[in-house]
């Protein structure tokens, strides 16, 4: 049976060089897909599509999301770079008003195990799609924590480690 891993955290923590490392290591991994909404909108002229259109954005991206969750994985684990959950937490973010549909999706989701790492300055940098401050990432980061325990769902922090030791923790908590 495939164990669906959860990698989370806010903007700049460090999730896509471990899902990386994570993938280097031969396991199966599905990639962050909100970048690839943002810089397709961004060849149409819209620099900043979540801040434009923050329900239409976060409706494509939890469609996108909720089908990437669905694939048929043949492997003993899959590694998500972000799940369904963060969508609210950042729609919360910016203070939006939201229909039932986020957490009506979100209630559909469910991960074996999730890892969240924090807010680590000495690792974020912005770039084209990262606008957020790092104050913002610290106030999403708590968001995130938040709307898991809302849901009632039992998160990991990880500790502010290379990949390599951030990998070996994880790989050691599911073989418990």
């Amino acid at each position: 049976m495939n164990k669906k891993i959860l990698i989370t955290g806010g903007p700049g923590t460090g999730k896509t060089e471990l899902i990386k490392g994570l993938e280097n290591l031969g396991f199966n991994c599905e990639k962050e897909i909100s970048r690839e909404i943002t810089e397709n909108e961004q060849k149409k002229g819209v620099e900043q599509f979540f801040l434009k259109d923050p329900i239409e954005f976060s409706k494509r991206l939890m469609i996108l999301r909720s089908n990437q969750y669905k694939k048929i994985q043949n492997a003993e684990f899959t590694f998500f770079d972000r799940g369904v959950h963060e969508i609210i937490a950042y729609l919360n973010f910016i203070k939006i008003k939201y229909d039932n549909f986020f957490i009506e999706r979100a209630k559909e989701i469910v991960y074996n195990k999730i890892f969240i790492l924090p807010p680590w300055k000495d690792i974020y940098v912005n770039d084209k799609q990262r606008y957020e401050s790092f104050e913002q990432c610290k106030q999403i980061h708590s968001e995130i924590v938040k709307i898991y325990r809302e849901f009632e769902i039992e998160i990991i922090m990880l500790e502010k480690n290379s990949v390599n030791q951030r990998i070996s923790s994880i790989l050691k908590l599911l073989k418990e």
